[in-house]
């Protein structure tokens, strides 16, 4: 792309999302179905004024690795532990109930190959944890005991999406699957989600120690943004989704995460150095704020314009058939995830309704399927209405939801 047009679709994408994220805001809807809904306007779908090409994919996913951290950062992992085993159930129902349920429905209801309804059961396990958070924003429940369940399964989901991800394409490729492979894989995943918040909160005391004696401004937005994007790499590194290591960092540079690691190392005098102050987490959201406004609205408007709807045979009837059983199996296998634990019944239909968005993650299930020669014109088509109602859907349902007076 010439650089003078990269500006131009920038200018449009950043325009856009404003102009529709303010018109739903002041309608009542939630602003991430304006930023969604400008996305199909000046994609492919509409006017085809942007293309998803991959420097703005690039910059969605800059968006999405900073929504992540500042998610993190308003994570309280004392808050997270005392829901003990429930994000946990609500993560492996989440996925093994629409895995099992979808491959069942194409293996058998439909007729197709074993390998394709595999691929399709992966894509029905995805949980969009970027829609999911904006959604509970939009509506103020982002702090609610709910939402902590609902983020801490949504990123147990996306591990086990891309695990089963991993899984799926070695078996495409090379017809057979290595569980040693797949087995290390899940290790450094967990151990990265456990060691990496340990390790930036002692870079979060270097940094702030270093920013309230810099004599020249921005050194804190600098590093800290220097910080998510070295951990963003280090997930990459290990097999762990990207916007991990922007969500481990916002966890470790909160305010919520307390941990002084020299005082346990019994060497209470490098607390100046690697201990942050209370300060730090205040200090580092209004700085960072203005630039996750920016670039998070990208990613929700990539979306939008990834989903081609011109490629969807709206005149076949298996089209139709397929995605209707689908979207049944998307939806159900996600609402009951909320109902396998034990709070009240208002809270379970907010936790089961809250996992449903697909977005991003089950887009990217689908185009590998597609472009691996896995999946044909029409069951990609099918997908493909799948997601787009999945995306669309869920945050007029919840808004709705909690519209109505809280039952005990």
């Amino acid at each position: 792309m010439e650089l003078h047009q990269f500006f131009l679709y920038l200018a449009i994408i950043l325009i856009a999302a404003r102009l529709f994220s303010e018109f739903a805001g002041r309608h009542g809807i939630p602003s991430v179905i304006g930023e969604l809904l400008a996305g199909l306007l000046v994609g492919p779908s509409l006017l085809g004024w942007v293309t998803p090409d991959a420097t703005m994919k690039l910059l969605a996913e800059i968006g999405i690795i900073l929504l992540l951290f500042e998610v993190g950062m308003d994570t309280d992992l004392f808050r997270l532990a005392r829901s003990g085993i429930k994000p946990v159930v609500v993560a492996v129902v989440g996925f093994v109930l629409p895995f099992v349920l979808g491959y069942a429905v194409c293996r058998w209801g439909f007729g197709l190959d074993n390998l394709v309804a595999l691929f399709i059961g992966g894509t029905l396990t995805a949980t969009s944890i970027g829609i999911t958070v904006r959604v509970l924003d939009d509506i103020g429940k982002r702090h609610e005991d709910e939402a902590q369940i609902v983020i801490g399964a949504a990123v147990l989901d996306d591990i086990l999406g891309v695990l089963a991800l991993a899984f799926l394409y070695q078996f495409a490729v090379q017809q057979e699957v290595s569980l040693a492979a797949t087995g290390t894989v899940a290790l450094y995943i967990v151990l990265f989600m456990l060691l990496s918040p340990l390790v930036a909160k002692l870079a979060g005391g270097i940094i702030d120690h270093y920013d309230r004696r810099a004599v020249t401004p921005g050194l804190l937005i600098t590093m800290a943004l220097a910080l998510i994007l070295l951990f963003s790499w280090l997930a990459h590194a290990v097999g762990a989704p990207l916007i991990m290591g922007g969500f481990a960092a916002g966890i470790a540079l909160s305010q919520h995460f307390r941990f002084n690691l020299m005082h346990r190392l019994g060497l209470p005098a490098l607390d100046r150095w690697f201990a942050p102050s209370p300060q730090l987490a205040h200090r580092l959201e209004e700085q960072m704020r203005p630039l996750i406004h920016t670039f998070a609205p990208l990613f929700f408007v990539m979306v939008g314009v990834s989903l081609n709807l011109n490629t969807v045979d709206w005149g076949s009837p298996r089209v139709w058939q397929l995605g209707g059983a689908l979207i049944a199996v998307a939806f159900l296998g996600k609402l009951a995830a909320g109902f396998f634990i034990r709070e009240s019944r208002f809270r379970q239909m907010a936790i089961g309704l809250s996992m449903i968005p697909r977005g991003e993650v089950g887009l990217i299930f689908a185009q590998l399927g597609l472009s691996q020669g896995i999946l044909d014109a029409e069951t990609y088509a099918a997908l493909l209405i799948v997601i787009a109602l999945t995306t669309i859907a869920p945050p007029f349902l919840l808004k709705a939801y909690y519209s109505r007076p809280a039952r005990t």
